[in-house]
Order: C-alpha cells, then sequence, then structure tokens
C-alpha cells in the first residue's frame, strides 16, 4: 500500500517544488515507484520533471473536474520510476469550478484512491497558498511535509498552516499526520540560519527531519536543465541532501 504525502507551505520560495522533485528522484533511486502530482498551476514540478506543460492536455485540472479517469492523466517521465500527474494553468480556474461541486475538498482524495496502491510513495506539490486545491490535497494526502527556509519571515506563517492542518484533521481527514519539517536553503556559515535551525528543532523537536538542504546552486542549474539534481550531478551537495532525505523517509515508514 502506497503513501500520500503532501509537500505544503502556504508562504512561495520556500523550496516545496525542489524538494517534491528531488525527493521523487532519490526514493525512485532507491527503487521505490513514486507518482509526483503536480497540484501548483505554475507547473514548476512538470517542467522540471521534462514535461513540457504547453502540450499537456491530460493534467490534474481535468482530473478533477471530472473530464478524465486517474489513469488518463498520469504521465510516464524519461525518468525510471517515477510518473506525473501534470498541472496547466487552467488548474487555478478548478477553484472557482470546485466550488459548485458537491463534497469538493475530497475530489483529489477520489481521484487518488484507485491508484495509491500502485506506488510506494505518491507526492502531491502544492501551490503556495490554502485555497481549495491545497485543501483537497491535505484531505488526500497520508502526511504532510512542510518545507521551512531558514529565514525569520518563513517561520511566521507556520502558524497558520500547522492551523489548517488541525482543522483538516479535524473535520476532513482524521488520519493526517506531519512527516516533518525540513529545513531549506540551509547555509551553515550563516549565524541567522543556524538560529533558525536550533529554533525550529527546540519547537517541533522530533518532527524536524535530520536532514538538512543546504543552498547549493546545482538545484537551480538541474531545473534549468529539467532534471532532477541526481540526474545532472549526482555527487553535489544538493543531490546528497535529498537522498539523505529520502532515506530518513524510507526508513520512518518502514
Amino acid at each position: 500500500m502506497g503513501k500520500i504525502i503532501a509537500l505544503a507551505n502556504q508562504k512561495g520560495g520556500v523550496g516545496k517544488t525542489t524538494t517534491t522533485i528531488n525527493l521523487a528522484a532519490s526514493l525512485a533511486a532507491l527503487e521505490k515507484s513514486v507518482l509526483v502530482v503536480d497540484a501548483d498551476p505554475q507547473a514548476n514540478a512538470s517542467s522540471g520533471l521534462g514535461i513540457d506543460v504547453r502540450k499537456s492536455h491530460n493534467t490534474l485540472y481535468e482530473g478533477l473536474i471530472g473530464e478524465k479517469s486517474i489513469s488518463e492523466i498520469i504521465v510516464k517521465t524519461e525518468f525510471e520510476r517515477i510518473d506525473i500527474v501534470p498541472s496547466h494553468i487552467n488548474l487555478v480556474g478548478a477553484e472557482l469550478e470546485m466550488v459548485q461541486l458537491q463534497n469538493r475538498d475530497q475530489k483529489m482524495h477520489d481521484l487518488l484512491k484507485d491508484i495509491k496502491s500502485k506506488y510506494d510513495f505518491i507526492l502531491i506539490d502544492c501551490s503556495p497558498s490554502l485555497g481549495i486545491i491545497t485543501v483537497n490535497a491535505l484531505a488526500a494526502a497520508d502526511s504532510v511535509i512542510i518545507p521551512v527556509q531558514c529565514e525569520y519571515f518563513a517561520l511566521e506563517g507556520l502558524s497558520k498552516l500547522l492551523n489548517t492542518i488541525k482543522i483538516i484533521k479535524s473535520k476532513i481527514n482524521p488520519r493526517l499526520e506531519i512527516e516533518g519539517f525540513a529545513l531549506t536553503m540551509y547555509d551553515a556559515r550563516l549565524r541567522l540560519h543556524n538560529q533558525i535551525y536550533e529554533e525550529v528543532r527546540q519547537h517541533f523537536q522530533e518532527l524536524v527531519f535530520t536532514s538538512v538542504i543546504h543552498r547549493n546552486v546545482t538545484l537551480s542549474e538541474s531545473q534549468s536543465h529539467a532534471k532532477p539534481a541526481l540526474m545532472y550531478d549526482a555527487g553535489s551537495r544538493g543531490a546528497v541532501n535529498h537522498m539523505q532525505l529520502a532515506k530518513e523517509i524510507i526508513d520512518k515508514n518502514e
């Protein structure tokens, strides 16, 4: 039986998509089958895994509004053991269209339930908002990874996100747990980053992953080549950090 993990934080620029792409690649390298669900209208996870989003007509949008089945919107990537449900800018419109639907917060759960057992992990890359699509992702997920950039502003919005998770857990999805907080864009030379690292660890304790994602230029470069860092430069710090994170997640779940 697979596990569905949403990567969520309503603050933009904290590394959700970078973490999703590179975690998927690392899990696949460790011989786990992975489905990435791109739930962000910007579709960066799709393009980062080599999908031409301009030519995509079978996307999460069509799945959520009931036009296509899950099997029709899963696309194989060029990377072994990684499939994707791509996104499209149309997904912005789904927010409005879904307001009229019954059980609108369960549409993603209904879409994914039949294929959950076919993958070891399903990773949902959420948009930087707490709108209906993100609520759908959290309603479908077994757990949530919260990427936290090592900046003070990144800490400010955490209480709002944690409150949303608490509400969804109590009213919609009682099995939802926090998989962990992943510290991103970390630079050990900066006192501020070390302070934030200690503060997050002190506050959330065992919920914080031991693996930290360091600031690394390869993570940016690999995206411009539409590849995860592992396939672009396997020895880079960014690739190694995500491999450590993947091993930690596997160990935690096994």
